[in-house]
């Protein structure tokens, strides 16, 4: 994942056609709705009920949405890109989600179908139709919009060229191809799951969803401790990575001084986040979200036009210790002891195979951006022409920088680059861009810690109220100093990277979406079709048998599916094991050489 990710405050914010800003109160109830309300579970079957009606219903009215554009042209495309997402009613949805249109009765389908969400499922004073309503008014995102998003959610290839230095030419082509292949496999996981189970009467708003409607609370309480973990890392690394920064442009174009304490530095950046962190809607820094994607392509190009100066030997020196009286090499495989700066042999392998599976992260969000699509089926559009562009730039940037620097490629790459004026106009414009991811990824694993652990564990009043936002006021400093201290007790910064990523993105791109396909599969291929049905009105569903017999036949009705699903869990499950293993294992080694130094003054790099 890019650790600039920054799709998800577009969807908060003013990005392109996110009319989803206009909705935001709706939003909000929306969010309040669970799914087990007033003592009845909702089955796994009537999800898909209605998931099947909604898809019927989407693809319907996306029909009527193209007839009425038009013909596509580049003048549209122009024009729809600064618009600002106002689309003209849809008639027949009004018929059908207004009061007036459940009482009349409506005969057949859609009837049961609204029934579905009056009877007993109504939560905060929500009727069916507003819920319905909310759900249709935050989907106006297009295919193109989502690439646009998923693109600048995953894009982030400043640590590519110290995973090509850490595996050579050849394994880091592979590796990255796999990764690239293989995300793109569970974002389709995601996206068949999203289709099967979210609806206008139960919408689906976060990763969590998937796990509470297919194994319950337990693993949606899971799923939200680890996501607000996997935040709060990230919070941390980008407080380390902007800390170096900060460094770096404080010692000055000669190097030699100390610059600010690299302590110091981290507290800046850290206090900049927490002043801005008090923003609890993120809507106003939506086009800021936009221009980050600019600044990212600014620094890319900044830093393959600085390769003629050669790399930064002194940042390499004082973060891992490699000596710059070497010449510069490059190796078409993995390269030998002493040449590789993650480590020696399979070691520093893993380290770089951290690297490219942290760079491919982004599926956390993938469940807010179909929610936020007119036709969610479109969806694979989006993601494989993004995994598809995505690719290419890591494969370009990373051959490119690794080819000129060899063994002394830096991560992040702006951070090595030796040219002092050049260094620090991209270390201004990194600044720039990861305060506001900083400020995002806050706001996101504060609330996620908020909802699961203060609200609902310990009775804390909702983040809606007046006494939740004083709460919220005060919590956030505490999230960022503990956010601080990671960073500052941990000061290497390709090695926190590699944990984080080998931890928790691996976890959420590969290994939970593999857990999501057994469960999904095995649970809609046990169903029998003429047998078994859904009834919309008792809310009953006519089970033919249950336990051990019924997993046994989903299993077996795609063995081989389900199989090689089977294999892909426990393989990430044993590349997670293998990438916390070299990450923790380097930095061992790395206090042990006195190269880091929990709080300390001296800069890292």
């Amino acid at each position: 994942m890019a650790g600039l990710s920054l799709a998800n405050l577009a969807l908060d914010g003013a990005g392109p056609k996110k009319p989803s800003l206009q909705a935001e109160d709706i939003r909000d109830d929306v969010a309040r709705i669970r799914d087990n309300t007033k003592g009845r579970v909702v089955s796994f079957e009537e999800y898909m009920y209605y998931a099947t009606i909604t898809r019927a219903e989407e693809k319907d009215a996306n029909a009527r949405f193209i007839a009425a554009r038009g013909p596509r042209t580049f003048k549209t495309v122009i024009k729809g890109r600064f618009s600002k997402g106002h689309l003209a009613p849809d008639t027949s949805t009004e018929a059908t989600t207004s009061p007036s249109g459940l009482r009349s009765g409506e005969k057949g389908r859609r009837d049961g179908y609204f029934r579905g969400g009056e009877n007993g499922d109504n939560t905060n004073g929500i009727t069916a139709a507003q819920r319905q309503a909310a759900s249709r008014a935050l989907r106006t995102a297009s295919w193109g919009t989502i690439f646009y998003l998923i693109t600048t959610d995953i894009l982030g290839p400043l640590g590519a060229p110290w995973a090509f230095a850490q595996m050579g030419y050849g394994p880091g082509i592979a590796l990255y191809t796999v990764f690239g292949v293989m995300s793109y496999y569970s974002g389709w996981i995601l996206w068949k799951v999203f289709c099967g189970l979210d609806s206008y009467v139960f919408p689906v708003r976060g990763y969590g969803d998937f796990f509470f409607r297919l194994f319950g609370p337990w693993a949606r309480h899971f799923i939200n401790i680890v996501q607000a973990i996997q935040v709060l890392l990230t919070v941390s690394v980008i407080i380390l990575s902007n800390g170096q920064s900060i460094s770096q442009i404080s010692r000055g174009p000669s190097g030699n001084s100390m610059g600010i304490c690299f302590v110091a530095c981290m507290l800046i950046f850290m206090a900049a986040g927490l002043l801005l962190g008090q923003i609890r809607t993120l809507q106003r820094l939506g086009w800021l979200a936009n221009l980050s994607v600019w600044l990212s392509v600014t620094l890319l190009l900044l830093c393959m036009a600085s390769v003629v100066y050669g790399p930064n030997y002194a940042a390499i020196e004082a973060s891992f210790g490699l000596a710059p009286s070497m010449p510069i090499q490059t190796f078409a495989g993995t390269p030998p002891p002493g040449m590789a700066t993650g480590g020696v042999g399979f070691v520093a392998s893993l380290n770089g195979l951290n690297v490219a599976v942290y760079a491919y992260g982004g599926a956390l969000l993938f469940v807010a951006l179909m929610a936020e699509m007119r036709y969610p089926m479109d969806f694979w559009k989006s993601l494989l022409i993004a995994e598809i562009f995505i690719y290419g730039i890591y494969i370009f940037f990373g051959i490119c920088m690794y080819s000129y620097q060899g063994q002394y490629s830096y991560n992040p790459s702006v951070q090595g680059i030796a040219v002092y004026s050049l260094q620090t106009a991209g270390n201004i414009l990194s600044l720039a861009s990861n305060l506001i991811a900083a400020v995002l990824y806050s706001n996101i694993g504060l609330k996620v810690v908020y909802i699961e652990v203060f609200h609902e564990l310990l009775g804390f009043p909702d983040l809606t109220t007046r006494t939740g936002k004083i709460w919220w006021a005060a919590l956030i400093p505490v999230y960022w100093m503990v956010a601080f201290i990671v960073g500052a007790a941990v000061p290497q910064f390709s090695y926190i990277v590699g944990l984080v990523g080998a931890l928790f993105i691996l976890s959420f791109t590969y290994t939970f979406p593999a857990w999501l396909a057994v469960g999904y599969w095995i649970r809609k291929d046990a169903m029998i079709d003429r047998e078994e049905r859904f009834d919309p009105v008792t809310k009953n569903y006519n089970y033919v048998d249950r336990g051990w017999k019924r997993w046994k036949r989903g299993f077996m009705k795609k063995p081989f599916f389900n199989a090689f699903n089977l294999f892909y869990f426990f393989g990430a499950l044993v590349t997670c094991a293998l990438g916390c293993y070299s990450s923790i294992e380097s930095l061992r080694q790395g206090f042990e050489s006195a190269i880091a130094n929990s709080l300390s003054c001296t800069p890292p790099l």
